[in-house]
């Protein structure tokens, strides 16, 4: 894993780096409805089901000024699994506490915070803590126009993915924490 020091410090004045509580799954619901189109967006049921199960993977970026509202977040599910299916975004289930690897099911981070850098220091982040966590490896579905900036956060690009989810083609991304 290429080094992933902190860019931004002003971002960690601003806003609070932690795991989703129980009582903020809704507000993730809600998030994930503005930040993805219907098709491909997780369903409140299954993203309050991921943070029952996974809260402990679920980081968020959440912003101290504006009375703890949650300005983005990096969400996925363990597993000993090596390739991304369709199945992780919607089964809760197939997460293994213990697993090596890390399917990421979503980056997302609200209009209003775009292009502030917050996104890629969630990504960092989460890479920093799954890498102590002893986690191999983190994988990723995106869309092409999505592959250059998971790339300069240290992802490797392996093609079209095996995923049709929301009927849209994807790439299948990775990055090695600890092989």
């Amino acid at each position: 894993m290429r080094k992933t020091e902190v860019e931004d410090y002003s971002l960690y004045e601003r806003f609070d780096f932690r795991t989703i509580r129980q009582e903020e799954a809704e507000q993730a619901a809600m998030i994930e409805q503005i930040c993805f189109p219907p098709n491909e967006a997780c369903t409140p049921k299954c993203m309050i089901e991921r943070v029952e199960v996974a809260s402990d993977i679920f980081l968020v970026a959440v912003d101290r000024e504006k009375d703890g509202k949650i300005a983005g977040f990096i969400n996925g599910i363990a597993t000993d699994e090596y390739t991304f299916r369709d199945e992780f975004f919607i089964d809760a289930g197939l997460h293994k506490d213990d697993g090596q690897n890390i399917m990421i099911l979503g980056l997302d981070v609200l209009p209003e915070y775009r292009n502030q850098g917050l996104g890629r220091e969630l990504v960092y982040n989460y890479c920093r803590n799954e890498q102590s966590r002893g986690r191999k490896r983190l994988v990723l579905t995106c869309h092409s126009n999505k592959v250059q900036m998971y790339s300069k956060f240290g992802f490797i690009d392996r093609g079209e993915a095996n995923s049709a989810w929301g009927g849209e083609k994807w790439h299948e991304m990775d990055i090695e924490l600890n092989i």
